[in-house]
């Protein structure tokens, strides 16, 4: 029997906050057991003593368990959930909420037919609000319907087709295009990029502060700023001595205003979007940015099925696929050969399920094959869960 630890409890030392295991502790009261009662002491897991050591064992590990959980609550690359959205505040950021998907809804009925507290619903069950509305003349009604369900759920082309809510004088509802895709409530680990971004805010270099006071605004998730110090329009087309924004999210006049407030004089500003902002002394200036634009793909698998595999393991391949090209910083390519870790699951226990043979890629409208996806310097990669098919072969 190995002698009693000097200590059961959580430690704080320079290398940080450290705790014996379940199994440490328990050996060390079992030592300490029979230094009291005589080496004979029976303490297996079948006696009565034996089994009181290891309810006391487990309590002081829950409790050093908790003691780390507290430690590391007070870093923002260690904490989670709550702690996290708390302590990213002192960036002067905030948790980006979810949002819920759209999509453009046809409605056929009898003509000053009112719809209200309406809903639709697609093929896989998922309700769709329709606003208050009335069947104007022709009995033909287009309306903007909002996903009941927060987060990115996608709604390919004519599947909303089912009334939910029956209502006398309304006859079908179809969606002529794919629903626009909601944003999921921010991930810990995209938060934990976004909070170590915005520490550039106070930065020395004029880039560097601009980066962060962007990435500060509400609404904002990720940024990307592009600076052209040459005397001659660079390969992305941003002019000499000039600067070029790509903002995903915010105010429109927020974003102009922190451009205004962080560039340098001088330094002018290029993007497909403008906004005219104010100087302290009410001067007028055109300030230019660009939004990501989405470019869609579109991602085939073909995969032998082993022992295990169903249709649960197909959905969480899509899902993890998507997952990766969704979280793609502005700008970067999408890498093929790089597609082979989410869709292999991070070699979790249901990647044991299958053995991928082939994995294609392309533009949602091009040929499949595998040649790196280019995005441009104003662009983001894009995939939905209903672009990736998979074959099992």
């Amino acid at each position: 029997m190995p002698a009693p630890l000097s200590t059961l409890a959580a430690q704080v030392t320079p290398a940080g906050i450290t705790a014996p295991d379940y199994d440490a502790i328990l050996a060390s009261l079992q030592a300490s057991f029979q230094g009291i009662y005589g080496s004979d002491a029976y303490v297996g897991v079948d006696s009565q003593d034996g089994q009181l050591l290891a309810i006391f064992a487990k309590a002081i590990h829950d409790a050093n368990t908790t003691l780390i959980s507290v430690y590391n609550s007070f870093s923002p690359s260690t904490a989670s959930a709550v702690a996290l959205s708390s302590l990213v505040k002192i960036n002067g950021i905030s948790r980006a909420i979810a949002s819920n998907s759209q999509a453009d809804l046809t409605i056929i009925g009898t003509v000053g037919t009112t719809l209200t507290n309406a809903q639709a619903r697609d093929t896989s069950g998922v309700l769709w609000d329709i606003p208050t509305s009335t069947i104007p003349s022709g009995g033909v009604l287009t309306v903007t319907a909002t996903c009941h369900t927060d987060g990115a759920v996608a709604a390919a082309t004519g599947t909303i087709t089912k009334i939910a809510t029956p209502t006398f004088g309304w006859v079908s509802v179809t969606n002529a295009a794919a629903a626009t895709l909601g944003d999921p409530v921010e991930s810990d680990a995209a938060l934990r990029r976004r909070q170590a971004k915005s520490v550039g805010l106070p930065a020395e270099t004029i880039t560097d502060g601009l980066r962060g006071a962007l990435l500060a605004l509400t609404g904002v998730s990720q940024v990307t700023v592009y600076e052209n110090a040459t005397n001659a329009t660079d390969g992305n087309g941003v002019p000499a001595h000039s600067i070029a924004c790509v903002v995903d999210g915010g105010s429109n006049t927020d974003i102009g205003q922190a451009i205004l407030t962080r560039k340098t004089p001088g330094t002018g500003t290029f993007g497909s979007s403008s906004v005219v902002v104010h100087d302290a002394f009410s001067t007028a200036y055109t300030i230019n940015y660009s939004t990501p634009a989405a470019v869609a793909i579109k991602v085939a698998i073909s995969l032998h099925a082993l022992t295990g595999y169903t249709s649960a393991v197909a959905d969480s391949i899509k899902q993890s696929l998507a997952d990766y090209v969704n979280a793609l910083p502005i700008g970067d390519d999408v890498l093929y050969s790089r597609l082979y870790v989410p869709a292999l699951l991070g070699g979790s226990a249901p990647s044991f399920t299958y053995e991928i043979t082939v994995i294609q890629i392309a533009l949602l409208a091009g040929t499949l094959g595998t040649t790196d996806i280019v995005v441009g310097y104003n662009q983001q990669a894009a995939l939905s869960v209903a672009n990736v098919t998979i074959t099992v072969v």
